[in-house]
């Protein structure tokens, strides 16, 4: 049998005859979480919005509902989506609960979960350097917003950021009040969802002004998180590079 059959027979095992034909040769559940995907991207369903049932999408997209569970299913397991038993599909928020689980991997010694309190101590709006450059996948004119942060748990700083988005993306943005939950104003405002992250770990000694901000001593050491915001078309859509004291907390990593 021909790698183009088999591919074919997987694709009908999904669905009904027919299926494969309508949407091609790739897994159909696969091609519906795409499709559902760029909806989402579209802004077709904004955050905390139910998607249609089950059964109006399978007759929309013409193949079976079981295809259209399993594609909901995988999307669910990239917490683009909320399924709640009764009540239907919800496209995920970035609330604090959700970020906390998801994105922010700083766990209290006593493995107490808290959601920091930030304060913003600056924000520059300006020419994108050649690092900034390459992170973030822009041209050669682009510009950024920087923006300074720095955060606490009961009070004790313990986190100071610098993040860097495309100006373009996030229009208007350098004069905005920034929430505590940026991802979350990503979203809401600019339509931009943070879907995964890439993050690259290194213990550090804290420079002069990181070290001041977090009421240290020059030198003390730190643990620097490198992080690379991505949508759900894959695009850089922030740069963030936090710099932690661990005295009292640690990165909590759960693999599954």
């Amino acid at each position: 049998m021909t790698d183009a059959a088999t591919t074919k027979r997987s694709a009908e095992a999904d669905g009904p005859p027919g299926e494969a034909e309508a949407l091609g040769f790739r897994p159909l559940y696969a091609q519906v979480r795409d499709r559902l995907i760029r909806r989402l991207v579209d802004g077709v369903w904004a955050p905390g919005e139910p998607l249609p049932s089950e059964m109006q999408l399978a007759a929309e997209l013409k193949v079976s509902q079981g295809t259209v569970r399993k594609a909901l299913d995988a999307m669910a397991a990239e917490n683009l989506v909320v399924r709640r038993q009764g009540r239907g599909t919800f496209v995920a928020r970035h609330d604090e609960e959700r970020i906390m689980f998801q994105f922010f991997k700083l766990v209290g010694d006593d493995g107490s979960r808290t959601f920091p309190q930030s304060r913003v101590t600056s924000v520059q709006a300006a020419k994108a350097n050649a690092t900034e450059r390459e992170t973030l996948k822009l041209e050669k004119d682009a510009r950024v917003v920087r923006i300074r942060r720095l955060r606490s748990i009961d009070g004790t700083p313990v986190i100071v950021e610098t993040i860097v988005l495309p100006e373009a993306l996030f229009p208007g943005i350098a004069t905005m009040e920034l929430p505590n939950n940026l991802y979350g104003l990503y979203a809401m405002h600019f339509g931009r969802t943070v879907a995964s992250t890439t993050e690259r770990l290194k213990a550090v000694a804290a420079g002069p002004a990181d070290a001041e901000a977090l009421g240290v001593a020059a030198g003390a050491p730190t643990l620097k998180i490198d992080r690379l915001a991505l949508s759900l078309e894959r695009q850089p859509v922030e740069w963030r590079v936090s710099v932690c004291l661990t005295e009292r907390i640690h990165y909590l990593s759960e693999l599954r």
